[in-house]
C-alpha cells in the first residue's frame, strides 16, 4: 500500500483515554476490545450465517455480550475518515452511521482485562512494524502496528511499556506522512514554509507526557523535519541553517540516543559549506567551516567515540583537509 494510503488508514484511528461512558452511545469504555489478527463480523454466533463485516488488527470493538466461543461486537471497520484523530471519537460524530454490529470468534482478542495485555499488544505492534519496514511489505502492516501501539495507553494507562508504545505510534505516522509529502512537488522547494508541515501534535504529545525520556528526546529529533530544507539548490542558506540546528538538538539532548546522529549531521553540513564556499571562492568563510569541521570530529571522538556516526565524521574531516569536495563531483 502506499504511504499516502496508508496515512489516510491512520486517520481513522483515535486515541481516547477515558473510562467514562460514551453519552452519545451508552456504551461502557470498559467493554473496548482489539484484535490481533483480520476478524470476520458474522450476523450470528455462527459462521456459516452471513459475513457482514472483517475487522483488521487494531481497530476497536465495543463488546456487548458473550456466548460461549462467541462475543458480540460494535466494530470499527471505517478507514476512510481523514478527520483530526486526536479530536474525533472513534465510534463516528452525529453525522456519521455507527460501527457495525455483530458475532467474532473470541480468538485474538483484547481488552483492558486480559492478563499481559499491554505487553501483548506491543509485541503485536512490533512484529507488524518490523513486517512494514521489509522491501515488499504485507498490506496494513505499519497501519496496524501504529493502532495497536495506540491501545497499549488507552487500555493499560499504567503499563511501563507506555512511553516507548506512545513514541512508536508517532513515529510511524509520522514517517508515513513524511513519505507521503516526498513525493508531492513541494518537496523540492528551499524553505520549509512553501511545503505542507507534517502533523506534529503526536509528537509534542509525547514530549509533554514523558519529559525527560529518551522517548521525548526522540519524538524532538522527529520534529526537526519541519525546520528542514527541501533541496539545497547548491546555496550555503540551507546547510547553514541545517547545521546549527543540529547543533542546537545535540546541546539541548545530550543524553538522547540520537545525539551522535545530531552531530554527524552538523559536521557534514559544515563539510558541504566548504565546498559551496570553495565554489565561490569565499576563502574566509571556507577556512571557518573546515575549522568547525574539524573542531566538532574532535568532539564526536571525546564524546561518542564508539558510534559509527563519529567514525563517519572524522572521514568527513579528512577529506576536507585534503581538500576534497563533499558536495557535488570531488574529482581533481
Amino acid at each position: 500500500m502506499r504511504a499516502a494510503a496508508l496515512f489516510l488508514c491512520l486517520l481513522a484511528v483515535v486515541p481516547a483515554f477515558s473510562q467514562k461512558k460514551d453519552n452519545r452511545s451508552g456504551y461502557d469504555k470498559s467493554a473496548r476490545a482489539t484484535t490481533l489478527h483480520n476478524t470476520i463480523v458474522y450476523v450470528s454466533p455462527d459462521d456459516t450465517s452471513q459475513k457482514v463485516a472483517e475487522v483488521t488488527p487494531g481497530h476497536e470493538m465495543v463488546v456487548t455480550d458473550h456466548n460461549g466461543p462467541w462475543v458480540k461486537v460494535f466494530a470499527n471497520t471505517d478507514t476512510a475518515d481523514q478527520g483530526d484523530p486526536d479530536r474525533e471519537p472513534e465510534f463516528g460524530t452525529d453525522d456519521k452511521p455507527l460501527p457495525q454490529t455483530g458475532w467474532v470468534k473470541d480468538k485474538g482478542i483484547v481488552t483492558s482485562q486480559t492478563p499481559n495485555g499491554d505487553v501483548i499488544l506491543f509485541g503485536t505492534a512490533a512484529n507488524l512494524e518490523e513486517e512494514a519496514s521489509e522491501p515488499h511489505p504485507p498490506k496494513g502492516a505499519a497501519q496496524a502496528a501504529y493502532m495497536l501501539y495506540q491501545r497499549v495507553n488507552e487500555y493499560f494507562p499504567d503499563s511501563r511499556m507506555g512511553g516507548e508504545a506512545a513514541w512508536r505510534a508517532a513515529d510511524i505516522r509520522w514517517q508515513l506522512e513524511k513519505l507521503d509529502n516526498a513525493s508531492l512537488p513541494s518537496a523540492k522547494e528551499q524553505e520549509a514554509y512553501l511545503r505542507p508541515a507534517i502533523y506534529d501534535a503526536p509528537l509534542k504529545k509525547v514530549m509533554k507526557l514523558y519529559p525527560g525520556t529518551k522517548y521525548a528526546f526522540l519524538a524532538a529529533y522527529d520534529l526537526l523535519d519541519n525546520k528542514l530544507c527541501g533541496d539545497w539548490q547548491g546555496l550555503p542558506k540551507c546547510p547553514e541553517m541545517e547545521a546549527n540546528l543540529y547543533v542546537k538538538y545535540a546541546e539541548q539532548y545530550p543524553e538522547s540516543p540520537k545525539a551522535a546522529e545530531a552531530f554527524y549531521n552538523a559536521v557534514y553540513r559544515e563539510g558541504v559549506l566548504v565546498t559551496m564556499y570553495t565554489v565561490q571562492e569565499d576563502r574566509k568563510r571556507a577556512d571557518n567551516a573546515a575549522q568547525r569541521t574539524q573542531a566538532m570530529a574532535d568532539e564526536m571522538q571525546h564524546r561518542f567515540g564508539g558510534s559509527d556516526y563519529t567514525a563517519r565524521a572524522v572521514s568527513i574531516a579528512f577529506r576536507v583537509k585534503q581538500g576534497l569536495s563533499i558536495y557535488g563531483n570531488d574529482r581533481d
